[in-house]
Formats: structure tokens, C-alpha cells, sequence
């Protein structure tokens, strides 16, 4: 058994957060000593480790409950919103970014953010040896196999949605 000390010790959590997980249900210990102490068995350190890993993951404790008292398909689905939630915010970060390298101009330290921009991607391929041909298959493949990480990829490059939606319907 162990303490909430201890426990608060191996997840790096304050004492505090321990008592409010057990307030709110999300993590109640097994047993209490003779001095009415929390003490946590084996299979709750093995439920502290599931929520550590969805807090990781972003999830919040609401949804964390809702996983570890469900059955799998509510937690895909919770899952499955966080993982659209993530490419949404990754997306809006991109355009920030996109924006930023914008408003720095080519005078700033460009080169060491880790951004390539739709110019660099084709001089690339183009240096590969790949021509317009090439380039079409590359996107038509690419946009039969996986479309929404084709565009998620071209949103990366700074492309516009129009210019995204036109290559879209190019490579198709």
C-alpha cells in the first residue's frame, strides 16, 4: 500500500491534487490506516498511470472520467475528439507561425525555425530530379492514400485554402 505521499511522489503530484482527485471520484484510494490515512493499492497505482498518460495526452479530467468508468467505443470517440482537437490547434499554430516568418521578412534567423515554405518543397523535389509529371503523381498518390494529411501537409507549407483546395482537386 501506499501513501499519498508516496504516491504523490512517483507521479510528481502534490499531495493536494491526490485529495482532489479523490474528492471528485477520479481516483479513490483502496483503504485507510488505523490513523484514517489514504492508502493506495497496486491497482490504483495502475489507474494513476492510465490518468498520468490521458493528462499527457491533454485530456481533461472530465474526459479522463468518462474513459476509465466507459467501455472502448466511448473512449475512442473521446479520444478521436482530442486527436481532431490537436490537428486543429496545430493547424491554427501553423498559420501563426506562417504568419510570423511573414512579418519577420527574410532578414530574420528563418533558417533555424523548423518551417519549410511551398517554394523550398518544390526546389526540392525539383532537385531530386522530379519534374511536373512527377510532382502530379507524387500529389495524386498522396491525396488517394491520405487525404486529410495531404492537406494538413500542404497547410504546413503556407499554402492558402484556395491553393490548398486547387491542388486538391489537381490531384485528383
Amino acid at each position: 500500500m501506499y501513501t499519498v505521499n508516496q504516491l504523490g511522489k512517483m507521479y510528481d503530484l502534490s499531495r493536494s491534487t491526490l485529495l482532489y482527485y479523490d474528492k471528485i471520484g477520479l481516483l479513490k484510494p483502496s483503504a485507510r490506516s488505523e490513523a484514517n490515512y489514504r492508502l493506495y493499492s497496486n491497482n490504483d497505482l495502475k489507474k494513476m498511470e492510465k490518468i498520468a498518460t490521458y493528462r499527457e495526452a491533454g485530456l481533461s479530467l472530465e474526459s479522463i472520467a468518462d474513459i476509465l468508468n466507459s467501455d472502448d467505443t466511448n473512449s475512442t470517440a473521446i479520444l478521436e475528439q482530442r486527436l481532431h482537437n490537436l490537428n486543429s490547434e496545430i493547424s491554427e499554430l501553423r498559420k501563426q507561425q506562417q504568419l510570423v516568418v511573414e512579418l519577420l521578412g527574410k532578414d530574420s534567423l528563418v533558417r533555424t525555425t523548423k518551417i519549410m515554405n511551398k517554394e523550398q518543397w518544390v526546389n526540392i523535389l525539383r532537385s531530386s530530379g522530379m519534374d511536373e509529371d512527377d510532382m502530379h503523381r507524387w500529389h495524386r498518390e498522396f491525396e488517394r492514400d491520405l487525404p486529410e494529411v495531404h492537406q494538413d501537409f500542404l497547410e504546413s507549407l503556407g499554402c492558402s485554402p484556395e491553393e490548398v483546395s486547387s491542388i486538391r482537386k489537381w490531384s485528383q
